[in-house]
């Protein structure tokens, strides 16, 4: 039988002996022979699909154990990302491009993956030249889990100014009028900066679909192919979860899926579970493990699903 595709010419990785081969057959979504070019060549059929590696490594799909991907998808046509990014004056200058061409009510996202080392100017951005850079347009821009800096308009699209009540889980901090100044501190914890970028608008379904799929899209070109998706704070089940599993419905979900449920509310956390048992049926897709840990050891609730899919950005 003809192999379905064959990829040759290439430095293969194994995990096995031999370490590296050139070539591998592929049928039916698995491997079904490796070895020497001219040996898995002769496997080629007239349907057969050959790829040549052109003498490129070629390493098994990897899997990251801890992201998320579900909230990255939702979100990912919204952001704006300061990866290696060489200076803080290209930051600001992509920051102000992005304002002007980002429609009402949308805000501008710069939701981590950068820090003020990576910039030849070796500091952060100050309040003021964000709110230069984008005087009309929300901007929030998170650094790491610590902080996150928002200028005069985000300030009031979420509503925080002098008479806003000081939060119980974060800092807000203000000027010597009372005024806040748009540094959001995560002290003691980041509670503030999940529920400040709750509030901004989403994206509607079809743009959501659109988004996930290119960050998967995005995920597989650093050669990711599994992820377990953890979970957290104002992600909700079923509400956020709708997009990832339409995409594995209709096949285009480009990588395996493990994904945590949490509860959202404190002491409705059976509840919670009632309604996740309900939803899941034997015959679904989906393989639900629900757990508890008790509240004198831990305050986590979760709950893990898995969804199965094929191995195989917007500006």
């Amino acid at each position: 039988m003809s192999a379905e595709l064959i990829l040759h010419n290439a430095k293969i990785a194994t995990n096995g002996v031999p370490s590296f081969v050139e070539a591998i057959a592929i049928t039916a979504g698995r491997i079904a022979a490796a070895g020497k070019d001219q040996e898995i060549l002769r496997l080629r059929g007239p349907q057969t699909c050959v790829i040549d590696g052109r003498r490129r490594t070629v390493i098994p799909g990897l899997n990251d154990s801890h992201m998320h991907p579900i909230r990255g998808g939702l979100n990912y046509n919204l952001e704006l990302r300061w990866d290696g990014v060489p200076s803080l004056a290209d930051a600001l200058r992509m920051l102000k491009d992005q304002a002007a061409r980002t429609p009402a009510p949308q805000w501008v996202r710069v939701i981590g993956g950068w820090t003020e080392f990576q910039f030849a100017e070796r500091r952060m951005p100050t309040l003021d030249e964000i709110n230069a850079a984008a005087p009309d347009t929300p901007v929030f821009v998170m650094h790491l889990y610590d902080r996150a800096l928002l200028n005069a308009a985000a300030l009031r699209a979420v509503g925080y100014d002098k008479n806003a009540p000081n939060f119980p889980t974060g800092e807000v901090q203000r000027d010597r009028h009372g005024n806040p100044t748009g540094l959001l501190i995560a002290k003691p914890n980041a509670n503030i900066l999940y529920s400040t970028l709750a509030k901004g608008p989403k994206l509607c379904r079809e743009d959501q679909l659109n988004s996930s799929r290119l960050f998967f899209r995005e995920l597989n070109r650093f050669g990711i192919t599994s992820a377990i998706d953890a979970g957290g704070g104002f992600q909700n089940y079923p509400d956020d979860y709708g997009v990832v599993n339409e995409l594995h419905r209709n096949g285009e979900l480009s990588i395996r899926l493990a994904y945590n449920l949490f509860t959202q509310k404190p002491k409705q956390e059976i509840s919670d579970f009632q309604s996740w048992t309900k939803m899941t049926k034997p015959e679904s897709t989906a393989r639900v493990k629900c757990w508890f840990s008790p509240p004198r050891t831990s305050k986590t609730f979760s709950c893990r699903v898995r969804t199965c899919s094929p191995l195989w950005k917007a500006s």
